[in-house]
């Protein structure tokens, strides 16, 4: 893979294979509460995702990755600054050596345990591939994940599949 973590292809280098993502479109970033202001014009968002449509669940050497039947609005994300629906593609995690960092955003300061993104497509498009070449066509929800006693049951399944994984 062209990018990475380390200082050779960490994310100050992503922008010379991916020149998309700099500037403003650089991820990961970090957010801190005092920069934020609350948008009233944005409507509600909603995600409404059909566990049945996940297809495959693999390590490609650099995460777990879910992959999803996207070939109709089976599962979903809309509201908010979205022009639309956007389709769920695929989910991926995030995660370090320890509790206390994994996540690729930082929030005052903050990294949490791991970070789950859910990657959406815009299916104005013809498919997936399009729609990553344009402005509009990708929406990713990053959730933060912190460590618990308890597996949320959304988490459980996933996680119960992850052993099965542990090699590329």
């Amino acid at each position: 893979y062209p990018w990475g973590y380390d200082g050779d292809n960490g994310p100050d280098q992503w922008h010379k294979n991916y020149p998309f993502a700099k500037g403003r479109h650089q991820s990961p970033i970090e957010i801190n509460n005092k920069d934020v202001h609350y948008d009233r014009s944005l409507l509600p968002w909603f995600a409404s995702y059909d566990p049945g449509a996940a297809k495959t669940i693999l390590n490609n050497g650099k995460t777990c990755r879910v992959v999803f039947d996207d070939s109709f609005d089976r599962s979903v994300l809309r509201g908010g600054p979205l022009p639309g629906v956007y389709r769920l593609r695929q989910l991926h995690f995030h995660w370090g050596s320890s509790d206390d960092h994994g996540s690729e955003h930082v929030v005052n300061g903050m990294r949490y345990a791991g970070e789950l993104h859910l990657l959406h497509w815009n299916p104005k498009y013809s498919n997936y591939l399009d729609a990553v070449r344009r402005t509009d066509g990708i929406a990713v929800l990053a959730i933060f994940l912190q460590v618990g006693k308890t597996p949320k049951p959304e988490m459980k399944r996933i996680l119960e599949e992850i052993n099965a994984i542990r090699t590329k």
